[in-house]
């Protein structure tokens, strides 16, 4: 458009004459051009010139009447002023065409040509008082837009026309490099969609070479605009009345066109230093700007849907010197928390609603297959169509989770599902249908596994609707109190318990609750295989040494499998009478509930023998348990400052009383499609305690850095982890549906500046 190619010089003048600029040099170029082809003889001197610099003549004509009209008075001024702006809008339209190489002659000719037109400027001027109203309209509003003006108007008239020089001169280079990649500013044709090209690559680093295209076609707005004027002034010659049409219609395009330029660069320049600097922080952010104005960007990460932040480190991962001990599969976060958005995977859809879940689940909210094709012989999970469905088997239940769970309680009924033991640990859990299938029990099993070659199995879980959480038993400490679960279960979940001074199962001791039980129920236990045989003599070796009893050895015959269940000592007896100190007791400055990025070490800790510390006593059955203060607490001091069974207690009421009146009536929660929350700072987890009555569950998440009040969620009968939400959370995305954050934010804004992590 002209408008873009001239509204340089115009920023140099008052704008009240901006309406003056556009509508006469529109009704110029097409009077001048209707002229010029009509009375080709009289004002062409050299009959052998071609018909392309006829067309160059109209044009420079046109670029001196248009130089002129941007003037206060344009008949009142010398021919030599005139001269001077023609060759002002010349050296601005040189880096715009090929005649850049022709410029000194085509003003030869173009300055002959206007004095044997000036009748027709006479005209043109007639013209401009004919439209006289639009024109007044046109600097009403520019003047409404004054105000917006920035400093950078005020500066001196060379310094703007050298940067406006410098800049055609720079959208000529060729270099394929659109000016806003490159740090330099738009032209003025330009600006009129600059926020608009702003947000654009904000929202997508991938269609940046769109937007190059169009910056680079809006840069060369001039040669664009030169060649729709040759197009007009064709046409011209072919019909006087198309002009007519032409000028009635051009002045109020034009006049909205000024009015969006004039709002969008607020009527003033921007300078290298602005542009510059805004380029490098819109680059930092390609994908879009919230309401509140911070950028995001998509994860480029090869995880793509699947990113775990602190599990998909592999710059640190590729790094590491050893894996043996699984390091590969510990967290490894950033030093800078990501603050980028994980895509979804294409063909996403909302969660099937529970129980539903339990037994299928959408194929593109999980689209992997290799599970279905390894492990579907053994019921874990096949593919249905559109959906993933789960059968409920397992590698050591193909008949059915259910069945195996009954089997386990017959074959040791003090395990008591549901009483006696309410909140289990499921080591290598699968697609945890063992722990999803215990909801019938009223039994909460905390199921991890690590995100390895068994594609997607917590994933799988956490879509099913069941608690599931990623870590791996490696080097160091599982996020765990001490001394909380009933039960540990391991079905074939391969972890070498034998080894290295049976390092692993001591850690399984320290989370284990006195008079708890671990069952295993592994090929060692009922196969006779030479492998099997030596597995089975090491880890009795080492369960004894333990002070473990083995309860019972049963086999199930439906499924083919036999499980051992295995008893935690409740006192300290069995560890003195040892004849060698193997496994050895950890020191005494050693605290078991340090869990937080702690290495793990090959020694046991002594039971507690008070009956005033917590684990000397088994914890009252469910549900009493929920809703009882622990017998532990008459001694401390609560969260709130008051006796902690106090505490506990006017906790518990109050979130109650929150639930019942705000969460479940005014919050607009549509509760039947929630299946699990987090609560990213549970404190007594008395919020997950007034859910109790909902087909739901909590983690309940205890940072850091607050006080340490995990034990007493877990002697509840409810469960969860450490956190430290500096860092990103160990689980795949989309996992939650609702998170629960009390207080969370106002205290962590005194910790660090940075984004918080969540996932």
């Amino acid at each position: 458009m002209a408008m873009g190619k001239y509204s340089r010089v115009d920023g140099k003048k008052s704008s009240n004459y901006c309406s003056t600029i556009t509508v006469v040099v529109f009704v110029a170029l097409c009077l001048v051009g209707a002229w010029m082809f009509m009375s080709s003889s009289a004002s062409v001197q050299n009959s052998d010139s071609s018909s392309q610099e006829k067309v160059n003549d109209v044009k420079r004509v046109a670029g001196e009447n248009n130089s002129k009209q941007f003037e206060d008075s344009p008949g009142d001024l010398p021919d030599d002023a005139t001269k001077e702006d023609g060759n002002t809008v010349d050296s601005q339209s040189d880096s715009q065409s090929d005649v850049h190489e022709d410029q000194n002659v085509t003003e030869k000719e173009s300055e002959g040509t206007v004095e044997d037109n000036k009748d027709e400027k006479t005209e043109s001027r007639n013209m401009v008082e004919e439209n006289q109203d639009e024109k007044t309209e046109s600097k009403n509003m520019v003047e409404e837009n004054q105000d917006e003006k920035t400093e950078s108007q005020e500066e001196p008239k060379t310094e703007t026309e050298k940067d406006g020089k410098t800049e055609d001169r720079e959208s000529n280079s060729g270099d394929g490099e659109s000016n806003l990649e490159a740090g330099e500013m738009p032209a003025e044709g330009d600006e009129t969609n600059k926020s608009e090209q702003t947000e654009s690559e904000e929202s997508s680093g991938e269609n940046k070479s769109e937007l190059d295209e169009g910056e680079k076609n809006s840069d060369s707005g001039g040669s664009a605009d030169e060649n729709n004027q040759e197009g007009a002034t064709e046409n011209n010659v072919d019909s006087q009345e198309n002009d007519q049409t032409s000028i009635e219609i051009l002045p109020a395009g034009a006049q909205s066109e000024l009015l969006n330029e004039t709002n969008t660069q607020n009527g003033a320049w921007s300078t290298q230093v602005v542009e510059s600097q805004k380029e490098k922080i819109s680059q930092q952010s390609s994908i879009s700007k919230d309401q509140n104005g911070h950028a995001w960007k998509l994860c480029n990460v090869t995880a793509g849907p699947d990113y775990v932040p602190c599990l998909d480190n592999w710059y640190v991962i590729r790094r590491l010197s050893s894996t043996k001990h699984y390091e590969h599969r510990e967290r490894h976060c950033p030093q800078e928390a990501p603050t980028c958005l994980v895509s979804i995977p294409e063909g996403y859809r909302r969660s099937i609603k529970w129980p539903k879940s339990k037994d299928k689940i959408w194929y593109y909210n999980v689209p992997h297959t290799k599970l279905a094709e390894v492990k579907g012989h053994q019921n874990w999970v096949k593919v249905t169509g559109e959906y993933l469905t789960f059968p409920g088997g397992g590698t050591q239940f193909k008949h059915g989770a259910l069945h195996y769970i009954d089997f386990i309680q017959d074959s040791h009924p003090d395990i008591a599902w549901g009483k006696r033991t309410r909140v289990i640990l499921d080591v290598g859990c699968g697609v945890a249908s063992f722990g999803g299938y215990l909801f019938e029990r009223d039994v909460l099993a905390m199921s991890f596994a690590p995100k390895d070659e068994h594609e997607a199995q917590v994933q799988f879980a956490l879509e099913r609707g069941i608690p599931a959480m990623l870590a791996v038993m490696g080097t160091k400490r599982l996020p765990l109190p001490s001394s909380v679960f009933d039960v540990v279960h391991c079905a074939r979940c391969r972890v070498p318990w034998h080894v290295e001074g049976g390092k692993l199962l001591l850690e399984l001791n320290r989370v284990l609750r006195p008079g708890g039980y671990f069952v295993w129920s592994a090929t060692p236990v009922y196969q006779k295989l030479p492998e099997d045989v030596g597995i089975w003599k090491a880890m009795s070796k080492l369960t004894k040494s333990m002070c473990w009893d083995l309860v019972v050895i049963k086999k199930d015959k439906l499924n083919g499998v036999g499980a051992a269940i295995f008893r935690k000592p409740t006192s300290n007896d069995c560890y003195n009478d040892r004849p060698q100190n193997k496994p050895p007791l950890c020191k005494e400055s050693d605290d078991p509930n340090a869990a937080w990025n702690v290495p793990l070490e090959a020694c046991m800790h002594k039971v507690p023998e008070d009956a005033s510390v917590r684990g000397s006593r088994w914890p009252e059955q469910w549900p009493q348990r929920l809703e009882k203060p622990p017998y532990w607490l008459n001694s401390q001091v609560g969260v709130y400052g008051k006796a902690a069974p106090e505490d506990f207690t006017a906790d518990y009421g109050h979130w109650k009383n929150v639930v019942s009146q705000s969460y479940l009536n005014g919050m607009g929660i549509n509760w039947s499609s929630v299946r699990n929350i987090m609560d990213m700072r549970a404190v007594y987890g008395g919020f997950a305690a007034a859910l109790k009555d909902l087909k739901v569950w909590v983690m309940n998440v205890v940072p850091i850095d607050s006080a340490d009040t995990l034990p007493i969620i877990y002697e509840r009968g409810l469960f969860g982890m450490y956190h430290d939400w500096c860092e990103s959370f160990n689980t795949y995305p989309r996992t939650y549906d609702l998170l629960h954050a009390d207080h969370l934010f106002s205290s962590l804004t005194k910790r660090f500046v940075h984004n918080i992590a969540v996932f």
